[in-house]
């Protein structure tokens, strides 16, 4: 990697005004290649079944891995994009946090690829597994 990593309260407070704000993830620490997150698991982010909702535990995990593919960008990229994800979900929860470890698995010129582990706060229990791809952005040639 060749840039400085942002601070937490920097970060955090990028997502003010998202949806990552209304899911109230949390960023909780960013390493070279690793990034953590959390969430409340609550009445808004649940499925009308009473089950943690598929959707909240992808926003979870693409947030967590969007933000380490924007931490970890190469020098002159703009930005990127997610351009593939998967989710294998293993199980739910009802209640308490979820918490999503993301690991940098490719850093590449043009794509990263990361993957997320989400778990049961307490339990430890693993409740989803997540993949995706990230295309790097750069200015236009002229």
């Amino acid at each position: 990697m060749s840039r400085p990593l942002p601070s937490l309260e920097r970060m955090n407070e990028a997502s003010s005004e998202s949806l990552v704000s209304t899911m109230q993830i949390v960023i909780t620490s960013i390493e070279d290649g690793l990034l953590t997150a959390e969430m409340p698991v609550r009445p808004e982010v649940m499925a009308p079944n009473g089950y943690l909702h598929a959707a909240s535990v992808v926003a979870l995990t693409d947030t967590t891995c969007g933000y380490g593919a924007r931490t970890h960008r190469p020098e002159g990229s703009t930005g990127f994009t997610t351009i593939e994800l998967k989710t294998n979900f293993l199980g739910t929860v009802r209640d308490g946090w979820i918490d999503c470890e993301a690991t940098l698995l490719h850093a590449g010129r043009t794509t990263q690829v990361w993957d997320a582990r989400v778990t049961a706060r307490g339990s430890g229990r693993t409740i989803a597994l997540f993949r995706c791809t990230q295309m790097l952005l750069y200015p236009k040639a002229e």
